[in-house]
């Protein structure tokens, strides 16, 4: 099936599959370091003796200043088309989940959080629109759906390295025991970023792919269908509570 799908891909097309499988790769380790860490860092501010207030501050604190340098990020890398920029510049911020490991003060490890979260919210967009060009070779559902199938792999996978880590730490897990954990994505890092560093080199203008796209747009307004699914999206998850704030609490009252 794959052979007969690719078989009818010009040169073009198969590059944009590259592409798009380089970045389904990156997002798949990034998501091995930055979920594994959320997976925890409620329970380490808590081992480092932060209270839930502080908790609760400080990840919202990072959600809002993330979604906020979000609406800057985008705006800036789409004008001066530095969509590379913006991808590597917040990639390479997920070394702040590596310094966790370094952290022995809530405060420290607060400034790190924060971070990973900026780091996101920098690379989002620009790498949203990288990738928005390939798949119009191919198509944005299939494009995107390959990038968020390998995406969900490093989602998995991130958690289960602290799960490992503390099915040997015993019933008492301590500062050492969190710091063990994190330290272990230094390997997935330094993949990430050979990765994307080669997909940086392999396709250095991916604007070009939308120029080769010889379909035509049906429409450049956006439908009404999207303002239906964003306001559903808000109601759905305005009384969300960030498992950081719930891994504090489990930890404190079921896990002790």
């Amino acid at each position: 099936m794959f052979n007969n799908y690719f078989g009818k891909l010009d040169e073009n097309q198969k590059n944009a599959i590259f592409l798009i499988i380089l970045f389904g790769i990156i997002s798949l380790l990034g998501d091995v370091i930055y979920e594994g860490a959320r997976s925890v860092n409620g329970p380490y501010l808590e081992t480092l003796c932060a209270s839930a207030l502080i908790v609760g501050l400080v990840v919202g604190f990072g959600e809002f200043l993330g979604y906020a340098i979000r609406l800057l990020s985008g705006y800036f890398s789409d004008k001066t088309k530095a969509h590379w920029f913006f991808t590597i510049f917040g990639y390479g911020l997920l070394i702040s989940v590596l310094l966790l490991a370094l952290s022995n003060y809530w405060q420290f490890a607060a400034i790190f959080i924060v971070l990973e979260r900026m780091g996101k919210e920098l690379r989002s967009p620009a790498r949203d629109t990288i990738l928005s060009y390939a798949t119009k070779q191919v198509g944005t559902g299939l494009g995107f759906g390959i990038a968020e199938f390998l995406d969900q792999i490093g989602a998995v996978i991130g958690p289960l390295v602290f799960t490992f880590v503390f099915i040997g730490a015993g019933s008492i897990k301590t500062v050492a025991d969190y710091q063990q954990g994190y330290s272990y994505f230094w390997m997935p890092f330094v993949m990430l970023m050979l990765v994307l560093f080669f997909a940086y080199f392999k396709v250095r203008y991916p604007e070009e792919f939308e120029s080769l796209n010889s379909k035509k747009e049906e429409s450049e307004k956006i439908p009404k269908v999207f303002w239906t699914y964003s306001l559903y999206t808000f109601i759905t998850t305005i009384g969300f509570v960030s498992f950081a704030f719930i891994g504090f609490h489990l930890k404190v009252r079921v896990f002790f």
